[in-house]
């Protein structure tokens, strides 16, 4: 996954991995909390070893069996994936004339997909996401309960039917995807672009769009974030290190709630105590420390989502005839999702993705706009140039801080 991963305004799947883990957590904590009830379980004298909180068998077939049209042939998929990469060596050099970074082998790394292909390629990266919350499945201390296992089972089952569809939905909305694998192994040099050719020729046809041109304007964004995670040798590792301390406090939270009810309680009366209609609903439930984590994610990902918005803006316009076309075209399906998509990306906080690429792009733009865009590259400089959420809403303060005010030994206050 991209460090996570992308959206559905153009595609992309990215971050929503972690967001979407979020929403599980509550619950992990109803199965944890559950498997407190002390009357151990036993089946001809020995204790049943715990089953896995997710039932990966069960996400792949609910998944898949919403997705088993359209299907590529081993000839399409061969054509189609050889078209794709001819966009991507059309869009290398002009993203690295614009950008100043290189990329030199992006078009072996390029695959045309179906929508099953697309799940196949994912549910290993959604298998190691929660890989970290195994250990608090309520019957793996050794001592499960009748009533625990009853609830680990139900909760076991609903967890996996939760997933299971969320592939299954996206997988009939992602258009493309940069896919970079990250947390909890050492982030890989370089990441695939896939492109799943159901959907794409679905949109082509429901909006009349241009066929080249709607192509290379898809190809112009994700080479844009291979770009950028790998052209930028500290991001991989410094979104990794996010990652792994977010996770660490969710796997805190859980661990407290396994202590019982009363745990989950506290959860419920810190979402209660932090309502503000400036959080989400994710947000809510956050402790500070984990707000502040979970901020410092989002502020990169509406860089990564808002640059690359920004470059294909710069260079498609000169590229593609029809660009504003298309561009008018995806904002309007933004805007008129079915109120169905819409409940859903509440719930599952895809809402948070859509503010991202809107934010990110504004403070790009602005800054471009006034300074040029050699100053907005400063992002790119280390982190400790990335602008915060307070910054990305103000870019004053970022340039105030990062481009205007140096140490007088020339070096950038607080950079790294």
């Amino acid at each position: 996954m991209a460090p996570i991963q992308s959206n559905m305004r153009n595609g992309r799947l990215s971050a929503n991995r972690k967001i979407f883990a979020v929403t599980m957590l509550a619950g992990v904590a109803v199965g944890a909390a559950a498997g407190r009830l002390r009357k151990p379980l036993a089946v001809d004298g020995a204790a049943q070893p715990p089953q896995p909180m997710i039932d990966w068998k069960r996400v792949r077939s609910i998944a898949i069996s919403m997705n088993r049209g359209l299907a590529l042939t081993a000839a399409e998929r061969t054509r189609a994936t050889d078209g794709y990469r001819q966009l991507v060596e059309q869009c290398l050099p002009i993203v690295t004339e614009y950008t100043g970074i290189e990329l030199p082998d992006a078009p072996e790394r390029t695959f045309a997909v179906d929508r099953v292909d697309w799940i196949e390629a994912n549910i290993d990266g959604f298998k190691r996401m929660f890989e970290p919350f195994e250990g608090l499945n309520p019957a793996s201390d050794g001592t499960p309960s009748a009533a625990g296992v009853v609830l680990s089972t139900a909760n076991r089952a609903v967890l996996s039917t939760e997933v299971g569809v969320l592939l299954g939905y996206m997988a009939r909305k992602v258009l493309g995807q940069y896919d970079l694998a990250l947390l909890g192994r050492e982030p890989v040099d370089s990441g695939k672009l896939y492109y799943v050719e159901p959907n794409i020729r679905a949109v082509e046809q429901a909006m009349q769009l241009p066929k080249a041109d709607f192509r290379m304007w898809l190809a112009l964004h994700e080479v844009t974030h291979a770009f950028e995670f790998e052209g930028v040798p500290w991001l991989k590792p410094y979104f990794n290190g996010l990652i792994e301390s977010y996770f660490a406090y969710l796997r805190q939270d859980a661990e407290q709630l396994r202590q019982g009810f009363s745990a989950m309680r506290t959860m419920v009366n810190r979402a209660r105590e932090q309502r503000s209609a400036e959080l989400s609903w994710i947000e809510a439930v956050m402790t500070p420390e984990q707000r502040a984590i979970f901020n410092q994610m989002q502020a990169a990902m509406c860089m990564v989502e808002g640059y690359s918005n920004h470059v294909m803006n710069a260079v498609g316009k000169d590229l593609l005839p029809k660009f504003d076309r298309i561009s008018k075209t995806f904002e309007r399906r933004q805007q008129e999702r079915s109120p169905i998509d819409k409940l859903f990306v509440r719930l599952t906080g895809l809402d948070l993705k859509y503010e991202q690429y809107r934010l990110g792009e504004q403070f790009i733009n602005k800054i471009a706009d006034e300074r040029g865009h050699d100053v907005a590259k400063r992002i790119w400089d280390n982190a400790a140039s990335l602008p915060t959420m307070e910054e990305i809403r103000n870019p004053q303060l970022w340039l105030d801080r990062v481009v205007d005010a140096s140490a007088p030994n020339g070096r950038i206050v607080g950079a790294i």
